[in-house]
């Protein structure tokens, strides 16, 4: 498989296809955008001879009526073209489009449309691309068709080539970014707080593989949503600014623009106003000022050791993480069995035994790590040690060995899809602060067992990293690309 990369004016990715589908001949095609209509032109326009590629890769194929229709690519020039086979003239064969991982597509645009001629019995239509590099489309074909005498349509299932999926990591960044809006930038079929997520893990994914083609995603979601909501990425949940300012703080680390960690302070001042002595301290988790919770507080921690650890002479941040770390060991949300619970009490103002979600284990232990960072305190590796042993093998969190959530069997909802991506790249972040990587076989478990059991055609991964996919989402996949970094 191709390793190199397009960058932006070049996108593209790795994404094979073996399911098919059967749908009416007046099938209701999605509306998408023109773009997948119209004539686009990369290394070469739409319209090439295939004759004329390199190669003849055939991920997916499907059948009707003894029909063989066949998707075929040139990875080397990220162009697709389909064929029909075994059939009759006046059979029809044709490609559609689309730049949201088969989700939407343009109705009627039926790509090389074309017919099995007289005295033959197969066909195949013109090459097409797969991409839009000029315009960040991230694409993928399937190859349609149909015998000459009958109604139904059978397709196969979306794919693409292999550029941009060098990797399980690179692939699987491709395929969440077949969710990325330029528009909005943010990710489609997902909410705020996991586009944040998401583009967190796109930006640790550029880190992991030196793959840029996709860095334009960080100005743009800046750009297009620094006035959004509360400004500076705030609203009225302290967490959701949490996550927000942990990827600014990502993306200063990878570009070195300094306008996102100012960002991300602005971001780590606006939970301190939420700060205050109920129970002792603690930020709560909104503006309601409800509940004090697991999740708000790591995020705070976490935020402010890692501005401290990139302000130098910073003596604020740091004294506002060790206050967080003080106030949250007190609370005993780390329970007995050394799981972080999922808040407190107001009343008594201790752990209140809710679900112990994956990510409070992670996130808690992605702001031990930075504080460690910070400060050398070897108590912070004893203590993380201490959850990160328990959430590993804890089977209220492991079913078989594989991290599975407790909200699994209910899909999880909008919010519970992000979370396990964020426990693996906490988890990670503390394991690459002990000698010895003691979780690294852990999470490269998880990721044969996500790769092998849950993964479609386009890279795209479901809930259930023990399988099978349920269904697709940014959120999920944004805790996929979380894994294939981890693992890489």
């Amino acid at each position: 498989m191709h390793s190199k990369a397009r960058t932006p004016g070049m996108i593209g990715a790795a994404l094979s296809a073996t399911l098919a589908l059967l749908i009416p001949a007046s099938g209701t095609a999605e509306a998408a955008t023109t773009a997948a209509q119209a004539t686009i032109c990369d290394n070469y326009c739409d319209g090439r001879d295939p004759s004329l590629s390199p190669q003849d890769r055939q991920p997916v194929s499907t059948t009707i009526y003894s029909r063989n229709i066949t998707l075929h690519f040139d990875d080397t020039d990220a162009m697709g073209w389909a064929s029909i086979t075994n059939g009759s003239p006046t059979d029809e064969v044709w490609l559609d489009r689309s730049f949201d991982g088969g989700r939407t597509w343009t109705s009627g645009s039926k790509l090389g449309d074309t017919t099995i001629p007289s005295g033959r019995t197969g066909w195949r239509t013109p090459m097409y691309n797969v991409d839009d590099w000029n315009n960040h489309g991230v694409g993928a074909l399937r190859a349609c068709g149909k015998a000459g005498d009958r109604g139904e349509i059978a397709c196969t299932a979306w794919a693409r080539t292999t550029w941009n999926a060098g990797s399980r990591p690179t692939a699987a960044a491709t395929a969440l970014m077949q969710s990325y809006n330029l528009s909005t930038g943010l990710f489609d079929t997902t909410g705020w707080w996991n586009s944040a997520n998401a583009l967190t893990a796109l930006i640790n994914n550029i880190q992991v593989t030196g793959m840029g083609s996709y860095k334009y995603a960080i100005a743009t979601t800046y750009d297009h949503n620094l006035s959004a909501q509360g400004g500076n990425f705030t609203n009225d949940y302290i967490d959701d600014t949490g996550w927000w300012g942990l990827a600014w703080v990502a993306a200063y680390d990878l570009t070195g623009d300094a306008r996102y960690l100012n960002t991300a302070r602005a971001d780590a001042d606006y939970m301190a106003r939420y700060w205050d002595s109920t129970c002792g301290g603690g930020v709560w988790w909104s503006t309601a000022k409800t509940y004090k919770n697991a999740i708000a507080n790591s995020l705070y921690l976490e935020l402010n050791a890692a501005l401290h650890n990139r302000n130098s002479g910073d003596t604020t941040y740091l004294a506002r993480a060790n206050a967080e770390w003080s106030w949250f060991k007190g609370t005993g949300m780390i329970n007995s069995s050394h799981l972080v619970n999922d808040g407190i009490n107001l009343t008594t103002c201790g752990n209140n035994g809710a679900t112990a979600w994956s990510y409070n284990q992670g996130v808690l232990l992605g702001g031990l790590a930075e504080l460690y960072r910070a400060t050398g305190n070897s108590t912070l590796l004893t203590t993380g040690r201490q959850i990160g042993d328990a959430s590993t093998t804890s089977t209220s969190l492991n079913a078989g060995g594989i991290l599975r959530e407790p909200c699994e069997t209910g899909g999880c909802g909008g919010d519970g899809p992000s979370f396990k991506g964020a426990y693996i790249r906490g988890l990670s972040a503390f394991n690459a602060q002990l000698s010895d990587r003691p979780y690294t076989s852990y999470i490269r478990r998880q990721a044969d067992s996500a790769y092998a059991n849950n993964r479609t055609p386009l890279d795209a991964y479901g809930l259930h990293w023990a399988g099978p996919v349920d269904t697709t989402d940014a959120a999920r996949q944004q805790s996929a690309v979380d894994l294939m970094n981890a693992a890489s």
